[in-house]
């Protein structure tokens, strides 16, 4: 899939941690996260429901890894202000420097 638009997202789980992931097919993501079938992350595995906070479509792959990989480094606070937020792709890839 090299032309597939990549999508990031952030999860809230049952403990009220946040999860953030990349994905071209968010829905089907999350469902491998919450199935037993052990294709979902491991740190989400007994931590549903899990709720989708955001998602932003950044296009390539390679951006939504640097994206991930800026917010991974963000603060609890941060990220709540970022769901806070709810900004569409481009002017979150501005906010992460990424643009």
């Amino acid at each position: 899939m090299p032309n597939a638009n990549w999508h990031l997202y952030l999860l809230r789980t049952r403990m009220d941690t946040l999860y953030t992931g990349i994905a071209t097919d968010v829905e089907r993501r999350i469902g491998e996260h919450e199935s037993v079938t052990g294709r979902g992350a491991k740190y989400l595995r007994a931590k549903g429901p899990l709720q989708l906070e955001y998602q932003a479509c950044l296009g390539s792959r390679e951006i939504a890894l640097m994206a991930e990989h800026r917010i991974k480094q963000l603060s609890r606070q941060q990220k709540e202000q970022l769901i806070a937020d709810n900004l569409p792709g481009p002017k979150l890839l501005g906010k992460l420097g990424l643009d």
